[in-house]
């Protein structure tokens, strides 16, 4: 049985991100059967007991996820085209939801990043979190998160193209999971997916020849949009789970 880096599996065991294992081992607050680890790259079998120490914990506690309705023309990470404006650039006191617990400290929100895209001609809800376990729960390659989108469509969609969108079409030559899709109205399909590809529904719809004329998220795993209005942001709850 191979041993594996502690880093590794303390991520594969969604207790945090391999940066953040990092950091908590070099300060000493990672632990292996019971034993503190000393040194980055130290491995361990898999089942060994491999646990994050009270000081770790009282860390994750502090960091903070944030939940924005990304309006049309914003992109989501900073690594995208330059001459757009990035969604977290709306994450300031004046676009705070006032029916929300305010924060006040803007230090405090250093090291926001998104968890999952949303592209510039999309709109809805945006989760941008400083937690790895967050990050890693909803864009894992494995998430058992659902996304849900409203998506308003041009075409004529028939019986066929409505199954092969729910199961059967294959984007960059790989099969994509099954997905929920529904009319939500004459003009408008409901989306539920499980999986994140590249502008994934605007592809998938051009396969059954249909033009995406606008898309919204409106919720991930049991967060909802809700009344969040368009350009606000909120904090995610201490009790609200996805």
């Amino acid at each position: 049985m191979e041993k594996i880096r502690v880093s590794k599996l303390l991520s594969e065991r969604g207790l945090c991100s391999r940066r953040e294992a990092d950091a908590y081992i070099e300060q000493g607050l990672v632990t292996v059967d019971g034993e503190i680890v000393q040194e980055l790259g130290t491995r361990a079998f898999r089942h060994q007991t491999i646990e994050l120490r009270s000081g770790a914990k009282r860390q994750q506690e502090q960091r903070l996820t944030v939940l924005l309705n990304k309006p049309v023309g914003y992109i989501s990470h900073l690594d995208d085209e330059e001459q757009y404006k990035p969604a977290a650039s709306l994450i300031v006191p004046e676009n705070q939801f006032m029916g929300a617990p305010h924060q006040t400290e803007r230090s405090q929100f250093r090291g926001l990043a998104p968890a999952g895209r949303l592209d510039i001609d999309s709109s809805g809800l945006l989760v941008l979190t400083q937690d790895g376990r967050i990050a890693k729960l909803l864009i894992g390659e494995d998430s058992p998160i659902e996304k849900e989108y409203l998506v308003r469509v041009s075409g004529k969609l028939s019986d066929a193209g409505l199954r092969s969108l729910q199961h059967g079409l294959s984007l960059d030559g790989k099969a994509l999971k099954p997905a929920k899709v529904s009319w939500q109205n004459e003009d408008q399909l409901r989306f539920v997916l499980r999986e994140g590809r590249k502008r994934q529904i605007r592809r998938m719809c051009e396969l059954v020849d249909l033009n995406v004329v606008g898309l919204k998220r409106i919720r991930i795993g049991q967060i909802t949009l809700g009344s969040l209005p368009s350009g606000q942001w909120r904090i995610l709850g201490k009790q609200e789970r996805f």
